[in-house]
């Protein structure tokens, strides 16, 4: 390979890079400022759960195209191209992003970057962010506009990143310059050339990102908002999104009605994107988002409300199972979880909540340690009053109505992700309901 790498954030965002850079054939040199997470990844072990990812992490370790360190000036000896990929989280108390951890890593290696080298940016960032790092990055180095910097925003869908990464849709490259698209098309040259490159400005590879984002939880509050109509008109909203799924022009995907949306991107990257629009002098193009997020938040309110009906009115004295704890299926991830928000909500109100989920029962205990747990489906079910699916696993889409009915109080139940069979459950003797239907 003609470039040696490095990937500086070995989190969600990293750890897939490092691991699938490896598997194309690079040598990769990840780095991280928390020891125990270097020192977890050098044994091949995940801090995250992600199908495949840990396979790949071991067979690289094991083939000597990936190691870790914590040391920056290691690797700005090492790397040709920087990938940098730490979190932007959202502001305590605001709505814009947090970049310190970016402009951290840009102030502890560039005094180290010696050489010619491009230090690509991969993370979720306000536009303008791009510019004002690369004049960091030069003014920083002692290689000075031999460091050149790209943007190189990330697509990946948690539950399917190391396929997004390997297998991407597009590719986008915002570069400065010939020779920063020449490395960028070589690091990715492996991927194969059916892949479609968009090479623009820094400006126009930050918003990309933002917007994806902005369209998807607007596709996805779009279809809630009908759920909210179809259950004040008696509409059933399952059926409303498979007629309008074959109107091309609007496609099924993401189209599913249920609890929203929730996880460490989408509602902080829409927040970030309007504060942002708002720094431009472009707040009023970005309005709509503040009624996407508000619908979102109210379909977990809604959520509440009905399983309030199904108990009589008050969770007082009332057990509870709540099948989920991730924000989504094939995942451990449980910021801004809605199952978690709307257990921790039923709790508060004085509900008795058990919850179950096959992957983040130990995120949701260290995060929520006052809500009971339990180590299967129909253990988080024993005795309950209502069961409530919060998160589609497919483990919870293929229960036996039958067989969990043995174990509850009262078959009573709701599906805040529209992912049963109404009709099997209500024929075991269950009251169903779910959100947007009759």
């Amino acid at each position: 390979m003609p470039y040696r790498l490095t990937v500086l954030g070995t989190g969600y965002l990293g750890a897939t890079h490092a691991a699938c850079m490896a598997e194309l054939g690079f040598e990769v040199l990840g780095l991280d400022v928390d020891q125990a997470k270097i020192d977890r990844l050098r044994r091949g072990n995940l801090p995250i759960h992600e199908p495949g990812l840990e396979e790949l992490l071991r067979r690289n370790l094991e083939s000597g195209r990936l190691r870790f360190t914590t040391s920056f000036e290691e690797a700005a000896n090492f790397g040709d191209v920087h990938f940098v990929c730490v979190g932007t989280p959202q502001k305590k108390g605001e709505y814009g992003a947090d970049v310190s951890y970016l402009d951290a890593v840009i102030e502890s290696l560039a005094p180290h970057l010696d050489r010619q080298c491009l230090v690509v940016g991969k993370s979720t960032v306000p536009v303008g962010t791009a510019e004002r790092l690369a004049e960091k990055l030069v003014r920083l180095a002692p290689a000075g506009a031999q460091v050149e910097l790209a943007w190189n925003p990330e697509f990946l869908r948690e539950g399917f990143a190391v396929r997004d990464t390997l297998r991407p849709d597009r590719i986008v490259l915002g570069v400065a310059s010939d020779r920063a698209e020449k490395v960028l098309r070589d690091v990715y040259a492996p991927l194969g050339e059916e892949i479609p490159i968009v090479v623009t400005d820094y400006p126009t590879a930050e918003l990309v990102k933002s917007a994806a984002n902005a369209f998807l939880a607007t596709k996805i509050s779009f279809i809630n908002a009908m759920a909210e109509v179809c259950e004040a008109a008696h509409a059933d909203v399952k059926q409303l999104s498979l007629a309008l799924s074959f109107d091309e022009r609007i496609g099924g995907k993401y189209l599913n009605p249920g609890l929203g949306f929730g996880g460490g991107c989408l509602p902080k990257d829409i927040r970030a994107f309007m504060a942002r629009a708002g720094e431009l002098g472009a707040y009023q193009a970005l309005t709509f988002l503040s009624e996407v997020d508000a619908i979102n938040m109210r379909r977990r309110a809604r959520m509440v409300d009905l399983a309030r009906e199904l108990v009589g009115g008050s969770f007082e004295g009332r057990t509870v199972a709540v099948l989920g704890a991730a924000f989504k299926p094939n995942s451990d991830d449980i910021r801004d979880s809605p199952a978690l928000d709307v257990a921790v909500t039923i709790a508060r109100h004085g509900g008795k909540v058990t919850v179950y989920d096959p992957v983040a029962l130990d995120n949701a205990r260290t995060a929520h340690p006052d809500l009971g747990y339990a180590d299967s489906a129909r253990g988080a079910a024993r005795d309950a009053d209502v069961v409530l699916l919060l998160t589609e696993w497919q483990e919870f889409v293929e229960i036996d109505p039958e067989d969990l009915g043995l174990v509850v109080a009262a078959r009573n139940i709701v599906d805040g992700r529209n992912a049963l069979d109404a009709d099997a459950w209500r024929e075991a003797g269950w009251h169903y309901r779910a959100l947007g239907r009759p």
